[in-house]
């Protein structure tokens, strides 16, 4: 066979099956391949009109397919399944040759293999691909780790098929080796705790405001239109607007209360913690998610525990709609900051130098997070690329202190009628943990010299102390 394919995609469940269509929508030829003959065919029958398709049986066939520097796709299960397909095709492969993950790995993986690889002169590019299946076929907002050479290979086919914005493409170099899944790993951290923001805002307008499904679909709708404009806040309308067809009820009244999790916001909130990076409105998202599993211990507690419904007086209802969207607003601040405060002690740890703006800039289009409320992070770092979080970036200040009382109204509310909002209330937690000019940690670090002789350091002088508390509790320098 000879060589005629500019990129080649292995591993073609939906994701992978539309990444090659998107390719060879946009004048690629596209060698593909997977491991059941099957899917292959299928795809090359069903959408072969719509590009130039190569396929390929064989591993050998497929990396015969390509032209060199050859460029090839992994779009398969993160973890083994990703291992045994490099093991595969890595011995087939040339100096030069890359290879692209485009799945959701986990990103000391991604660093693990690359510095394998490149051992042989492979370039291995992690790539954090967000959008979903539509996002893969229509465009994507991707994110490549790895060599600064190998993004030159395969940067201008990447940001040829992701999203565009303003002409712009959903597509950048983040940094070396696994920065691209490191990002993409946070973006999704930040999904888990958008996606809980929504839905306490809408469990506190539905029960403290009695506001229907319908209604709150419509307050959502013209919240769309202002600065929480958003693709979730899109679809959250939406779902909420739809009614299931066979009982009539309004479709989120018949979905059970347990959400799943495939584990990228668990890992954010792992790694955070080796990073000293709080996320804490990541964390309390990915518990939420797990506490609502425990079917058997939430019906156990409410049979001991139920609590009462409270209305708010008719009166104040409208009032507390826009407290909630004050609230709201505050809180994904917060979450945003938390978020990009990470990636900035990432970059530091591991020397990946990303650019906290152009992450903003290519999460505007193709990815679930995308919406307006972006390009103000991105101008925000672009004024100054040194701020050290966004709630010191002079217009994000000044909204959330415009929204601070009413965002501690919808916290006391939901406290005083037993409504859990975690989101709301871990944020609103941060933002005065941020704000406090001494916090009761000296009397922890304090407890800790105590029992464990960890030693202080004090705030009138340098130095790391001790006091011989067992003994005649005389202060001692230590260091």
């Amino acid at each position: 066979m000879a060589p005629k394919a500019h990129v080649g995609v292995t591993g073609l469940a939906v994701m992978g099956r539309n990444l090659a269509r998107n390719f060879a929508r946009h004048g690629y030829t596209v060698a593909v391949h997977n491991r059941s003959s099957a899917k292959t065919k299928a795809l090359v029958e069903e959408f072969g009109h719509e590009g130039d398709f190569v396929p390929a049986e064989s591993a050998e066939e497929f990396v015969a397919a390509l032209h060199r520097p050859r460029r090839l796709i992994i779009m398969v299960q993160a973890g083994d399944p990703t291992d045994a397909v490099i093991e595969q095709l890595a011995p087939l492969l040339e100096p030069g040759d890359v290879i692209i993950d485009g799945g959701n790995a986990h990103f000391t993986d991604t660093r693990r293999r690359e510095a394998a690889l490149r051992g042989h002169g492979i370039h291995f590019v992690g790539a954090g691909v967000s959008g979903g299946e539509e996002g893969a076929l229509n465009g994507p907002s991707i994110m490549p780790g790895g060599s600064q050479q190998a993004y030159r290979e395969i940067g201008p086919l990447l940001e040829t098929i992701s999203a565009k914005v303003d002409g712009t493409p959903c597509c950048t170099h983040v940094g070396p080796d696994g920065a691209g899944h490191f990002v993409k790993m946070v973006h999704n951290g930040i999904e888990y705790a958008d996606m809980q923001l929504i839905a306490e805002a809408y469990d506190l307008l539905r029960r403290l405001a009695d506001m229907s499904p319908a209604e709150i679909a419509e307050t959502f709708r013209s919240w769309n239109t202002g600065r929480l404009d958003s693709y979730l806040i899109e679809i959250t309308a939406d779902i909420l607007a739809h009614v299931d067809a066979s009982t009539g009820r309004p479709f989120v009244d018949i979905v059970a209360d347990q959400a799943g999790q495939k584990g990228t916001g668990r890992w954010t909130v792992q790694t955070s913690f080796d990073l000293g990076a709080p996320v804490s409105g990541i964390a309390e998202a990915v518990f939420a998610r797990s506490l609502s599993g425990y079917v058997g211990l939430r019906e156990a507690v409410e049979a001991v525990h139920a609590g009462e419904n409270w209305l708010l007086p008719p009166a104040e209802r409208v009032r507390f709609v826009a407290q909630v969207e004050q609230a709201l607003y505050a809180s994904k601040v917060v979450a945003y900051a938390q978020g990009w405060s990470m990636i900035a002690a990432a970059s530091e740890e591991y020397n990946w130098d990303i650019d906290l703006g152009a992450m903003a800039t290519i999460w505007r289009g193709g990815c679930i997070i995308r919406a307006a409320f972006l390009d103000r992070i991105r101008t925000a770092y672009a004024d100054n690329r040194a701020l050290p979080t966004l709630l010191v970036d002079q217009q994000f200040a000044q909204e959330v202190n415009a929204a601070e009382d009413a965002w501690r109204g919808v916290v006391a509310a939901a406290a005083r009628n037993g409504i859990p909002a975690p989101g709301f209330s871990s944020a609103l937690v941060y933002y005065d943990t941020l704000r406090t000019p001494a916090l009761p940690t000296a009397l922890t670090q304090a407890q800790r010299d105590f029992f464990g002789a960890h030693t202080y350091r004090r705030t009138d002088r340098d130095g790391v102390f001790h006091v011989r508390w067992s003994g005649d509790r005389a202060e001692e320098r230590v260091h």
